[in-house]
């Protein structure tokens, strides 16, 4: 692996959200990777004019963005892949079809995936103390881990405050307990139970918990827990100091203001982000992913019911009418057809929206450039709306 330069950006204080960009160091994605060639989804017909297609490349007119891809996928599980721009802004590549991106807080749902499956298995209590995984770690000004449980975690309702808001501006490789501790030399921003505020810190201290109660590191628990068992070929944790997107995949730019220049910020090391955000995979794989839990195929039914239930507003965070539960997210459909389910991430580099509904619809999109205002995130969600409601 050679050496990385040293790479200096403004990240978001959250991963996925939709507050002003903040000073912080980058990466976002999960998983020992599951090898397989990439092979596109089968398609299915449009009739008449494709409005996905027109709304992929409204993104990149409107934000400016230098690639948008998507995969929509309907009730009866046929998929279609979209590509919009290039997938190099140097050498004006292709896009490639289904390509690998770095999924950032979508990372959240795998890791409550695996916390709730051991909870299922009763090895994990949702409603413990911290302090009962990882005694006397938890401890701060108004922190206290006897006090906060793992719900609380999942949950985002510990009042934990966010590393990443603390985080520099410098790239580089961070240990999570590394992460913890930055959290923790800063006072609890409320009360557990008493507010709603995302924070990655809750995922890092979940993630922990996973490691200490299996004895295995989180990304083999995710790799076996979840990409074998659904045969997620396309998605992988990257290990320490890769900072690569392996297989074919459009980089990933940045840029400062809506003036600057494009900056490739394709490779980076991704281990700020951890259990929070650290995933890598394929907007077809998301869909298989959030449509498999969706079905019943990764938790039992009392913990799906966990996942989904209680949920509490999260519109700051993810737009109008969203609401999070444990690690996942609902957003009402504008076409009056229900919810649907998922997270979304954010990335230098990449923005990924989307989520699957209750009967079968799935749909997710990436662009190739970290997004840092509202206006430009509604409008990525607008079109997982559009495919959703036209599916």
């Amino acid at each position: 692996m050679r050496e990385q330069t040293k790479q200096r950006f403004r990240f978001p204080g959250r991963q996925g959200g939709r507050r002003r960009a903040a000073p912080a160091a980058a990466a976002v994605a999960v998983g020992v990777m599951t090898m397989g060639a990439l092979v596109p989804p089968a398609a299915f017909a449009a009739a008449g004019p494709d409005t996905v297609q027109q709304g992929l490349n409204a993104l990149l007119a409107s934000d400016g963005v230098p690639a948008a891809l998507a995969s929509v996928q309907d009730r009866d599980g046929r998929t279609r892949t979209y590509t919009a721009g290039v997938g190099d802004v140097a050498t004006g590549s292709k896009v490639p079809r289904d390509g690998h991106v770095r999924v950032g807080s979508n990372t959240k749902t795998f890791t409550a995936v695996v916390v709730l499956q051991l909870v299922g298995e009763g090895r994990i209590d949702l409603d413990a103390p911290v302090d009962t995984y990882l005694r006397g770690v938890v401890r701060g000004e108004g922190i206290d881990g006897r006090r906060i449980t793992v719900r609380h975690l999942l949950q985002q309702t510990s009042g934990l405050p966010n590393y990443s808001t603390y985080l520099g501006d410098d790239v580089r490789y961070y240990a999570p307990r590394e992460l913890l501790d930055i959290a923790l030399q800063h006072k609890a921003e409320s009360a557990p139970g008493k507010k709603w505020k995302y924070s990655n810190t809750n995922y890092v201290l979940a993630g922990l918990i996973v490691e200490e109660v299996t004895g295995r590191s989180l990304a083999e628990e995710m790799d076996r827990r979840i990409i074998q068992r659904i045969g997620l070929r396309h998605t992988y944790f990257p290990d320490r100091g890769d900072a690569t997107v392996r297989g074919p995949h459009p980089k990933g730019y940045y840029r400062s203001s809506a003036t600057a220049p494009l900056t490739d910020v394709t490779e980076i090391d991704p281990s700020w982000g951890w259990a929070a955000g650290q995933l890598i995979s394929t907007n077809s794989d998301l869909n298989r992913f959030f449509s498999a839990l969706l079905a019943g195929r990764l938790l039992p039914e009392d913990q799906l019911t966990e996942m989904r239930g209680a949920t509490r507003p999260a519109d700051e965070t993810f737009g109008p009418g969203a609401r999070y539960g444990l690690g996942l997210v609902s957003k009402p459909l504008p076409c009056g057809d229900g919810l649907y389910w998922g997270h979304g991430g954010s990335f230098p580099g990449y923005e990924t929206r989307g989520g699957a509904t209750d009967d079968g619809r799935a749909a997710n999109v990436a662009v190739t450039m970290q997004l840092n205002d509202e206006a430009s995130r509604a409008r990525v969600d607008r079109v997982v709306d559009t495919a959703l409601c036209n599916r």
